[in-house]
């Protein structure tokens, strides 16, 4: 399992293009992302379990119903929800492609990104269109990934490659997210691309799979988006066996797949809006998984551990807080919790009591970009990992004024 550059263009098959049509009023940004397949891909999806859901979502999940699609479009800047004709938008972003790239508009995936509520006015994108088509490229994805991002500070992708059988396979993908992040899917964008040959069935269910310990375990500030839904498209260029059932060459798949989404999951966690820190919080010696991820998203979630993170303070009562607000069921005093950066590890609780430890060290291991919260439930063999990022002024400012 290697990985290599190129992203969501790494598979056989793939190209896409990035560009600024109008949308967004800085023109240094880019708005306007296209990812085409040159032959017909299994596609499988997830989206936001919000029940206001953006059109794009609706035209979506209309369109690859059938398990099939061959591109991707998506604007940023503008979120096209809670708009009456918002649908009639979507459906027509896919006539587009239609007409400029000759993929049928049922096999295009939709989605928007960014303020809710406003209209969406489609001439940007018809205009833009003969530039974004023009620039298609196997060696263009960092343009998709730039301009699918709203407050992101920094573009999303990798890609890996890896054998089935005697055949070299790729997956990559993009990702944007910064704010509305919160678990239970899909509280990002993510467009992932493969030249492996599987089933619609079987990519479904290493997709859904595989979110359940990945993007659906991530939180950045508690709002679960409306618009948001992670694809991956399939199209068999690889020439592999086809995969239609459990077994080495699916195992295989999914490693792969999961490399990919916990890269990107690290990603996004570390990009949070106004954040500073990357978190990570493992949790170990639970009875069950479910006990297990329950923690982990509990503590990751808590505005006043985060908000702790970011002045480095080793406050590790707030680990405890959040874990005994959590429902879990857990014997609080069995609990060890330490702290981990680059600059070290230290622990400053166990079996549920704070312990004498340096609190120059502490904050030396804290001020790190990356942190690790480690909690030790003693009580099983069952293990989980939670993402999010600190809490900060800049965060306020952000959401402040976001829509104007």
């Amino acid at each position: 399992m290697n990985i290599i550059k190129g992203g969501v263009c790494a598979a056989k098959g793939f190209m896409a293009n990035g560009i600024h049509c109008g949308i967004r009023k800085n023109q240094s940004k880019k708005d306007l992302a296209l990812i085409v397949s040159d032959t017909p891909a299994t596609a499988a999806a997830v989206y936001t379990t919000n029940l206001v859901k953006g059109a794009p979502l609706l035209v979506t999940k209309k369109h690859i119903e059938n398990g099939i699609a061959r591109a991707v479009i998506c604007n940023s800047g503008n979120a096209n929800t809670c708009n009456a004709n918002g649908c009639e938008i979507a459906e027509e972003m896919s006539r587009l492609v239609e007409k400029a790239v000759g993929v049928k508009a049922d096999d295009v995936v939709v989605a928007s990104t960014g303020v809710i509520g406003q209209p969406l006015d489609l001439e940007p994108i018809k205009n833009g269109m003969p530039e974004l088509v023009k620039g298609l490229s196997c060696d263009n994805g960092l343009s998709a990934a730039q301009a699918i991002m709203t407050t992101d500070t920094v573009h999303k992708e990798i890609a890996v490659e890896f054998k089935i059988g005697d055949k070299t396979c790729r997956l990559g993908g993009i990702a944007k997210g910064s704010g509305m992040i919160h678990p239970n899917m899909a509280t990002m964008l993510v467009f992932l691309t493969s030249d492996v040959k599987i089933s619609k069935a079987m990519l479904q269910k290493a997709l859904s799979g595989d979110i359940a310990d990945t993007f659906n375990m991530i939180s950045i500030d508690g709002d679960t988006s409306t618009n948001d839904m992670v694809v991956i498209l399939a199209n068999g260029k690889a020439e592999n066996e086809e995969i239609t059932a459990e077994g080495e060459d699916f195992d295989i798949f999914m490693k792969a797949l999961n490399t990919v989404t916990v890269h990107l999951c690290r990603m996004i966690a570390g990009d949070g809006e106004g954040a500073t820190k990357l978190l990570e919080c493992k949790v170990s010696g639970a009875a069950d998984k479910e006990t297990a991820k329950t923690v982990a998203k509990s503590v990751i979630c808590s505005s006043l551990l985060k908000a702790a993170m970011f002045g480095a303070d080793a406050n590790w009562g707030r680990v405890l807080c959040a874990i005994g607000y959590s429902g879990a069921a857990v014997d609080i005093n069995k609990i060890d919790v330490s702290f981990k950066s680059a600059k070290g590890e230290i622990a400053v609780c166990k079996m549920g009591s704070g312990i004498e430890f340096s609190e120059e060290k502490a904050k030396e291991i804290l001020l790190e970009s990356e942190i690790e919260i480690l909690v030790n439930l003693n009580m099983g063999d069952f293990c989980s990992t939670a993402w999010g990022c600190d809490l900060t002024y800049d965060y306020v400012k952000i959401n402040g004024d976001y829509r104007t």
